[in-house]
This record gives structure tokens, sequence and C-alpha cells, in this order.
């Protein structure tokens, strides 16, 4: 594993612990008693933890040391990662889009969905099987625009450390989260999108910054509130080990 991805675990990690504790002090909604949904994010986290170093990496590795063309100077230095940073949020903001759109990518997704409560450990609440599946498209990107490994790195560590924020259960006064929604994506705007309800489910798709959903007309009109139903309305959470296998459960119909 490169030092940049040492890094990265290293911000997320610190990141994470002093949400976790900030959101404790500073609840917007009131935290649920026990840590058992706690233990079933972290270990959800820990199976997506080895697919990183032995998966995700590598080929992203590849991919950048192979690119399809040779990018002109100007897209270079600061202005490209900027560029870079931009390219990766569009995409991942379709990306997430099609995990739930599409049924299959969907089985996958609705892990996260499940959580029937919101903090910050919900944000490394995934499968590792959307985690493969993600990389694994990503690397369309990466050679159609020659996109280098620090960009890859800096994006992913700024989307974890953004996912930990906008998850995030801590109270924030209005004066600062009403301007940053308008260029990030906060939890006012995030915790739509666990909404119980279908529509919002589907709305505030955006990772990093919170104009896609303006763009491309996803954005929920509804306001969050502290007694917000969180998860989805046709199913509940399941344990640990049932999670793990839920995507590949045979479907009725």
């Amino acid at each position: 594993m490169t030092d940049l991805s040492q890094y990265k675990f290293l911000a997320l990690g610190l990141f994470l612990v002093f949400f976790l504790v900030a959101e404790r002090l500073l609840p917007v909604a009131r935290p649920e008693k026990g840590n058992g949904r706690v233990f079933v994010n972290a270990g959800l986290w820990a199976s997506v933890l080895p697919v990183s170093p032995l998966f995700v990496v590598p080929i992203s590795l590849w991919a950048t040391g192979n690119p399809l063309w040779q990018r002109p100077e100007w897209w270079s230095g600061w202005q490209g990662l900027l560029i870079d940073l931009l390219l990766l949020d569009l995409w991942i903001y379709w990306m997430h889009r099609a995990f739930h759109e599409v049924p299959f990518l969907w089985r996958f997704h609705e892990i996260h969905h499940r959580d029937e409560t919101l903090d910050a450990s919900s944000a490394v609440r995934f499968h590792f099987g959307e985690v493969m599946i993600s990389a694994s498209v990503r690397l369309f990107l990466i050679f159609t625009f020659a996109i280098p490994f620090v960009s890859v790195i800096i994006f992913e560590t700024i989307a974890a450390l953004s996912a930990i924020f906008q998850h995030s259960n801590v109270r924030l006064p209005r004066w600062l989260e009403r301007p940053l929604s308008w260029i990030i994506v906060t939890p006012s705007i995030h915790w739509i999108h666990h909404h119980t309800t279908k529509e919002d489910t589907n709305s505030n798709y955006c990772n990093i910054f919170s104009w896609w959903d303006l763009v491309f007309k996803t954005r929920s009109k509804t306001v969050r509130t502290p007694e917000m139903p969180i998860g989805l309305d046709y199913t509940s959470d399941l344990s640990l080990v049932k999670l793990w296998l839920q995507p590949f459960k045979k479907r009725e119909g």
C-alpha cells in the first residue's frame, strides 16, 4: 500500500472518532440507546477494509499507470487536480444514482440504506461488493481522462471525510450549515436521502459538491427534522451476517 493510502486511512480514522464524540455531545436527533447497530456498521467496515489494499488500490494503480493518452501541460498541477476532483465527483453522482435505479446494483447499496439511525458510523456502512463494483466501473473514467493516482487518492480521502460529516448526527448552527449546503453536502441535505419515503431516498445523490442535484433536478424539497424516520419503508435492518449475504439472496419475482 502506498504512503498516500496510509495517510488516507489515518485521516479517516481520526475524523470518524472526532464526529462520533461530537455528535454525542451535540446531537440533532436523540441518539439510539445501545451500540448494537454501531457494531454492525463496524463489522461491515471491517469487511471492506481489506478490499482497498487487495483490490481497489492495485487496480487503480494499474489504471492510472496505463492511461489511454498523454495529458496536455495545462491539465496538471493544482488546476489539473481541481478538474479531476470535479470529474470524479460528477462520476460518483451518476454512479450513486445508478446504484438506486439499477436493481442489481441496488441489492448491494440497499445494505447502506437499511440503517435505521444515522450517525458517523453510517458513513462506513457499505457492502464490500458495492465497493468492488464502484472501483471496477471507475476504471473507465480513469482511462478516459488519464487521471493520475494522486488525484484518485485525494478524491477518495475528501469523499470519505465528507461522508462522515454528512451522515453525522452533530448539530450545526444554521448560520454555518445553510451557506455550506450551497457548496458541499451537509447533514441537512444527506439525511433527506436516508428518509424512509421512496421519493426522498431516490434524491439528493451528491457526494461532495451539492450542486449536481440542482443541475440534474434531483434535489428534494423535504426539510430535515429530528424526528424524521430513517431507513427503508418496506423492510428493516438485519444482523451483520445476514447483511453480508443479503445481496446474493434469491429474490422473489
